[in-house]
């Protein structure tokens, strides 16, 4: 597996790659590091659909409202590079901060009309966050121009917001969304789980549990009903429920009616650890 750190080394690889490999597909894979099997569920799936593989791991200040989340996310450089090479990563872009946001690429002049699916849920927790998360997506975008992108489904509001700038700025680039991976236990993998004790892990399960719960029985309660029994189930001393919000899949809005893709999205604080999880609730 190759390591580039610079722009200009990795674009020039990239290049010369092309023009050798003239019908080649590349897949890229951006991820924030601390990565298991979720984030590999991606290569994998990229391996299936990509000549060329590129990863990148970049912790992105400018999507973090609270610093000490940023100062605290976890880290895992040495064992990330053995995971992805292990599991077909060609190519491993690892830049600084310097390299991304150059005086070229301010994020001060950073413009993009999300269509309103930036100020509910996460939006309305995180205000600034999906402005940053569009910005480095679309530099990394620039600099790789892959032909495949790959998301995780469990990030389902970042994954609207990344089409939407894909659509919005005209970019040639397809996205793959990969469903959400699971321990045994139905908790949807995140690096953030690191950070919780054994305890705090049993109690994370309420999340996936209520999910499978609401889905089962979606046909027997009104939108609102299914909101308040999400609500009571999660919100129950163990968990701090954030918000849980069941939407049309398009819209990101209360669903005007259970015929259209609906899914619930749920956001919890487990002692100080935030998780996040989905589940399509009628498909």
């Amino acid at each position: 597996m190759e390591i580039f750190t610079r722009v200009v080394a990795l674009q020039n690889y990239l290049a010369n790659y092309r023009k050798n490999h003239v019908n080649s597909i590349l897949g890229f894979v951006p991820t924030m590091g601390a990565l298991h099997e979720g984030h590999m569920s991606l290569i994998q799936n990229a391996v299936e659909k990509s000549d060329l593989i590129v990863a990148s791991i970049f912790v992105n200040p400018t999507q973090f409202n609270n610093q000490n989340d940023l100062k605290t996310y976890p880290s895992s450089v040495e064992k990330d590079q053995k995971l992805l090479e292990e599991n077909g990563c060609n190519i491993l872009f690892l830049p600084e901060v310097e390299e991304i946001y150059t005086s070229e690429y301010s994020s001060e002049d950073y413009e993009i009309d999300f269509e309103g699916i930036d100020e509910v849920m996460e939006g309305l927790y995180r205000p600034g966050h999906f402005r940053g998360v569009a910005m480095v997506v679309e530099r990394f975008f620039q600099i790789v121009q892959p032909d495949l992108a790959f998301f995780g489904r469990k990030d389902f509001q970042q994954v609207a917001i990344i089409k939407q700038m894909v659509k919005y700025k005209g970019i040639k680039v397809d996205i793959e969304v990969v469903p959400t991976k699971r321990n045994n236990d139905g908790l949807a993998l995140s690096s953030r789980n690191q950070l919780l004790n054994a305890e705090q892990l049993k109690h994370a399960l309420t999340l996936n549990q209520t999910l499978c719960y609401l889905r089962s029985v979606f046909d027997n309660l009104t939108i609102d009903e299914l909101e308040e029994e999400g609500r009571k189930r999660i919100d129950n001393g163990k968990l701090r429920l954030e918000y849980i919000s069941i939407v049309d899949d398009v819209t990101l809005r209360f669903p005007q009616s259970k015929n259209s893709k609906i899914t619930c999205c749920v956001a919890a604080y487990c002692g100080d650890v935030r998780l996040i999880d989905n589940m399509p609730l009628n498909y």
